[in-house]
């Protein structure tokens, strides 16, 4: 007997406007995701942007049932530039401000928030901020804290990138602005006042289910930080380490992390409600 065929995961494009520039949003809709389901918003790392998560935000949706939100940050891929430098409550900024226009503007009420690498800091802080509002939270090869093994990662890529046609890797994805994501990621990360900063409040304050998922071979964290996730995230709090996986699951295990994240979100959440 053949196989039923798959229904497409059809996309939507939408530019979302703020003060400081307009912002690049997708949204991949899932062909029987429940109306009343959270959609899952995709929080992008330090280089990362919409297009560099590839096809795993249509596989998340169809794992799932449930519509997923990504979009570029400012100043990364198809959004606008951004004309600061990253402060040091960079990650708050982003919630209290791009990210609350982007809720606003796509009408997005009760989400799920995931993120990769500092965008796990992101959904934690986007999660810490709207407590009423987040039903689950799941991060993947998240920094909590600062760490030695980060800033030694860091340090390495950055002279790496000092090679004939590493910046080029870049501009494929963020065009001019290359330049200025590489220096906000680098630059942030090893500035001496930066040493001492860490989630832990934002993680006290979470108030949702998480998951928090990390390779045991991740060169830019060890299982510290997952485990401060976890221990700080509250009783709900589901920790994962991935067996001989580096930094970027969705990518190197995309099939196991769609299977734990299915799983999990579905026997944490029913139709986007809080569990009891």
């Amino acid at each position: 007997m053949s196989e039923t065929p798959l229904l497409p995961v059809a996309t939507q494009e939408h530019w979302v406007t703020t003060d400081r520039g307009r912002i690049y949003t997708k949204r991949w809709i899932a062909p029987s995701a429940a109306p009343a389901a959270a959609p899952i918003v995709l929080f992008h790392d330090s280089l990362g942007c919409v297009e560099l998560w590839r096809d795993f935000p249509g596989q998340l949706a169809r794992a799932t049932d449930r519509d997923v939100i990504a979009y570029d940050r400012l100043g990364f891929g198809k959004s606008e530039a951004h004309h600061g430098t990253l402060r040091n409550d960079f990650i708050h900024d982003e919630a209290r401000v791009d990210f609350h226009s982007v809720r606003d503007q796509l009408a997005i009420r009760t989400f799920v928030a995931f993120g990769h690498s500092v965008g796990g800091g992101m959904a934690v802080g986007c999660a810490a901020a709207y407590p009423d509002d987040c039903s689950a939270l799941i991060t993947e090869s998240a920094q909590a804290f600062v760490e030695a093994c980060t800033i030694k990662g860091i340090v390495e890529a950055k002279e790496n990138f000092r090679q004939p046609g590493q910046l080029e890797r870049l501009k494929k994805y963020h065009g001019d602005k290359a330049a200025w994501v590489l220096h906000a990621w680098t630059d942030t990360w090893l500035a001496a006042d930066f040493a001492t900063w860490h989630l832990d409040d934002d993680l006290r304050r979470l108030r949702c289910p998480v998951l928090a998922m990390h390779g045991d071979k991740d060169e830019f964290g060890s299982l510290l930080q997952p485990r401060r996730i976890v221990d700080l995230g509250g009783t709900r709090s589901t920790l994962e380490i991935l067996a001989q996986c580096g930094h970027v699951p969705h990518h190197v295990q995309r099939d196991v992390v769609l299977s734990l994240v299915g799983r999990w979100l579905g026997s944490q959440l029913r139709d986007g409600s809080r569990p009891s």
